[in-house]
């Protein structure tokens, strides 16, 4: 048995959790917020207790020494080399890394080399990476890339139509993201639905702050919304999703801002924030959109991006078995699933006003005389970390016993 963390780093954030594999028993969850700001706020959950603290934390070192004071204060672990691994969540791997690994001083090497591919989540990765390995220098450390489910992408999909020598030269093609839920997402459905992997079309839909839409062709990844960022794609809680680029030069000019600053326009910004002028948040936002015009169209237009994604690959797929919704607005928000699937009747979509009312479950939504199966699966990207973690360290444990 082994006690496993996973965690997923944000520019101010920590999120984690302790496992023991492999029985996949949560032990502890937590997270610590607005890092590097006096009124940080530590959260973490037990099967005991539950413990919040706000705080002053200054940087991801702080973080991380904070949380295994806490882990081993409230006796969670008795002693912090209990925990055999640690798991982190990384955004983008580019072409270099098709799977997880072990973080060696010469892989991470190679993933700082990989900063300007994900300049919002990368460097935070690799803050928290440096802080467990000092804190925890026996405990193996593994990178989880949420690019690595996409190299399977054949290369007309990740391809621009710009000049061939910069995807050569300087490696500029679509890495996707949320390939870790994808995986997770994936490998439930294919278990509870029963389907065959090798024989199976359907598209996953990940609809969180961050949102995409995934086609996957018999258990790998065929085409992807994000592209080379994750502002690309579908319209998301504050990023824009897909533009025009003549837009990005159009608005420095109207503005008198950098590009810098319009790309930070576009990630933090715009989205349904930008649309509404009401907030990011969809609850908020849904609770206003039949008073407030602008609420209304942000859900319309977040409705529509994800509706043409879906047509798109279910033309690309040839013949689509089923749509998965997962993320926490596709778990959680019954009326956008709903109005997502009322216009999927073209592929004779259908699903049950009943079933579709179940938040946070494993539910199969469609009705029996629905040709395509509508499910939602709640993801856990922790737990497919932490597994990666234990088939790392087994494999390197076997190698030295023989």
């Amino acid at each position: 048995m082994l006690k496993v963390l996973a965690v997923n780093a944000g520019s101010s954030t920590l999120k984690w959790k302790l496992f023991q594999m492999p029985q996949a028993e949560t032990i502890a969850r937590g997270q610590i917020e607005r890092i590097g700001f006096k009124d940080a706020r530590l959260e973490i959950s037990t099967k005991q207790n539950n413990f919040s603290e706000e705080l002053m934390i200054r940087n991801h070192q702080q973080a991380v020494d904070k949380l295994l004071k806490i882990l081993t204060e409230y006796k969670v672990v008795e002693r912090l080399d209990e925990i055999k691994g640690v798991g982190h969540r990384f955004v983008n791997g580019a072409n270099h890394f098709a799977k997880s690994v072990i973080i060696t001083d010469s892989v991470l090497k190679e993933m700082e080399n990989l900063v300007e591919f994900a300049p919002l989540h990368n460097p935070a990765n690799i803050l928290a990476i440096k802080a467990f390995r000092k804190e925890l220098p026996n405990a193996m450390s593994v990178a989880v890339f949420d690019t690595g489910f996409h190299q399977t992408l054949p290369e007309e999909n990740i391809i621009y139509a710009i000049p061939y020598e910069y995807y050569e030269k300087f490696h500029i093609q679509k890495f996707g993201a949320h390939g870790i839920s994808y995986r997770y997402v994936l490998q439930r459905f294919l278990e509870v639905s029963q389907h065959e992997e090798k024989s199976t079309n359907v598209i996953i839909l990940h609809l969180g702050s961050g949102a995409s839409v995934c086609a996957i062709h018999g258990g790998r990844s065929l085409d992807t919304s994000m592209g080379f960022s994750p502002v690309s794609g579908i319209a998301m809680q504050t990023r824009s999703g897909d533009v025009d680029p003549s837009l990005l030069i159009y608005l420095e000019e109207k503005l008198g801002v950098a590009s810098k600053d319009v790309l930070q326009m576009l990630n933090n910004k715009s989205g349904i924030l930008g649309l509404s002028g009401v907030s990011s948040d969809m609850r908020e936002v849904m609770a206003v959109h039949q008073d407030n015009d602008r609420a209304d169209l942000a859900l319309k237009v977040f409705v529509n991006r994800i509706i043409k994604y879906i047509g798109a690959y279910a033309t690309e797929l040839g013949r689509l078995d089923a749509v998965v919704f997962t993320g926490g607005i596709g778990e959680n928000i019954p009326y956008i699933r709903q109005l997502i699937c009322d216009k999927l009747g073209i592929f004779g979509v259908a699903i049950s006003d009943k079933l579709n009312e179940e938040k946070n479950k494993e539910t199969k939504i469609s009705t029996i005389n629905s040709q395509v199966e509508v499910w939602t699966i709640p993801t856990n990207e922790e737990l497919m970390i932490a597994e990666d973690v234990v088939k790392l360290y087994s494999e390197s444990q076997n190698k030295i016993s023989s």
